[in-house]
C-alpha cells in the first residue's frame, strides 16, 4: 500500500468520524432535548417531579416506603407493594429479587445462633419466594385487620411454604413409588408440636432437622384448603421487576381503605372518593389493569385529610 492510498483512507475515516460526531454527538442529543420541551412531554422528561411549596418531594414514577424509623408501616398511609431495590425503592439499586416460581424451599436458620440472640438473617435463614409470599400475606391481613384466615393462600401454612420432601424409590417418571420418609422442609419444628400435615400417602410427616440434606427427595408443595382467590391480592405480596413501581391494584387499595379512614378520622367513602380521582384505567383501554399511584394518593390525602395525632 502506497502512502497516497493510506492518506486517502485515513482522511475518509476522519471525515466519517467528524460527520457522525456531529450527527450522533450533537444533533441527536439536541433533537431529543428540543422534543422534551414539547407541551405534555416536558413534565415527564423532567422526571415527573411532584413539588409542594416549590420544594420537590416525590416523583410519580418512583414509589416510596411509607414507614416509620423502625420500618413499621404507618397506618395513615396507603402502603406500596414490596420492593427488592436496595432497602426498598432505592433508584440506585433498581432490580428484583431474582427468585422465581421454583423457589419454594427455604434455607433454615441455625437454631444455636437463634438461641444466642441472632436474627434469622444472621443465623443463615434465607426464605424462598413462596415463604416470602406466605409471610407477607399474613402480615398484610393482620395490619389491615382482616383476620388470619384472610391472609391464607394456597401452598402456605403458618406463614411459610407448605412443602414436603418425599424420600423413596422413584418410577421412570420421577414419582416416588413407596415413600420411606416424608419431611416438612420449611415449617420450623419449634413453633408446632406436629407438622402442618399428619401423613402423606400413608407415611407420617416429620419435621426437618437442621443440618440434614433433604434434596434427594422429591419436593412436593401442598395445595391446602385456602381459596383460589385470596383476599390479599398478589401485588401486596410480590415485588415488581424494577422494585420502583409506584402503583398498586385497585383490589389492594380497597382493602386499605378502612384502616386509612380510621387513622385520618374520615369516612371510607371520603377515602374512596380520593382514590377515584387518582385511579387510572387500562392504557388504550385494553392493556394491563386499572391501578392507583400510591405516591400521588398519599400526597392528596395529606392535603385534603391530614392525619392528626
Amino acid at each position: 500500500m502506497n502512502v497516497t492510498n493510506m492518506l486517502r483512507q485515513h482522511w475518509a475515516a476522519l471525515r466519517a468520524l467528524l460527520v457522525f460526531t456531529v450527527i450522533l454527538g450533537i444533533g441527536y442529543p439536541l433533537l431529543i432535548w428540543l422534543l422534551a420541551w414539547i407541551p405534555g412531554l416536558h413534565h415527564k422528561a423532567e422526571g415527573s417531579i411532584i413539588s409542594i411549596g416549590g420544594k420537590p418531594v416525590a416523583s410519580t414514577l418512583i414509589g416510596q416506603l411509607f414507614t416509620d424509623a423502625a420500618g413499621h408501616p404507618l397506618p395513615q398511609y396507603f402502603q406500596t407493594r414490596p420492593s427488592a431495590a436496595g432497602a426498598g425503592y432505592d433508584p440506585l439499586s433498581s432490580g428484583g429479587s431474582n427468585l422465581g416460581p421454583e423457589s419454594i424451599v427455604d434455607v433454615p436458620a441455625d437454631p444455636a445462633k437463634l438461641a444466642a440472640g441472632a436474627s434469622p438473617a444472621e443465623a443463615g435463614f434465607k426464605p424462598s419466594l413462596l415463604t416470602l409470599v406466605c409471610s407477607r400475606s399474613l402480615a398484610v391481613a393482620q395490619f389491615e385487620g382482616l383476620g388470619k384466615e384472610a391472609g391464607s393462600r394456597p401452598f402456605c401454612t403458618s406463614g411459610v411454604g407448605a412443602v414436603l420432601s418425599v424420600i423413596g424409590p422413584r418410577d421412570p417418571r420421577g414419582e416416588v413409588v413407596h415413600p420411606s420418609a416424608v419431611i416438612s422442609v420449611n415449617q420450623p419444628c419449634s413453633t408446632t408440636d406436629r407438622p402442618f400435615l399428619d401423613s402423606y400417602h400413608g407415611v407420617r410427616v416429620e419435621c426437618a432437622v437442621f443440618g440434614r440434606d433433604y434434596s434427594s427427595g422429591r419436593i412436593v408443595p401442598i395445595r391446602g384448603e385456602a381459596p383460589d382467590n385470596p383476599q390479599v391480592p398478589a401485588d401486596a405480596v410480590t415485588a415488581s421487576a424494577s422494585g420502583l413501581d409506584p402503583d398498586i391494584s385497585v383490589a389492594y387499595a380497597d382493602i386499605q381503605v378502612a384502616r386509612v379512614a380510621r387513622a385520618r378520622h374520615v369516612t371510607p367513602d371520603q377515602i374512596r372518593e380520593v382514590i377515584g380521582r387518582i385511579r387510572t384505567g387500562r392504557p388504550l383501554g385494553v392493556l394491563g389493569e386499572a391501578c392507583v399511584n400510591v405516591v400521588r394518593l398519599n400526597l392528596e390525602l395529606d392535603h385534603r385529610y391530614p392525619a392528626t395525632t
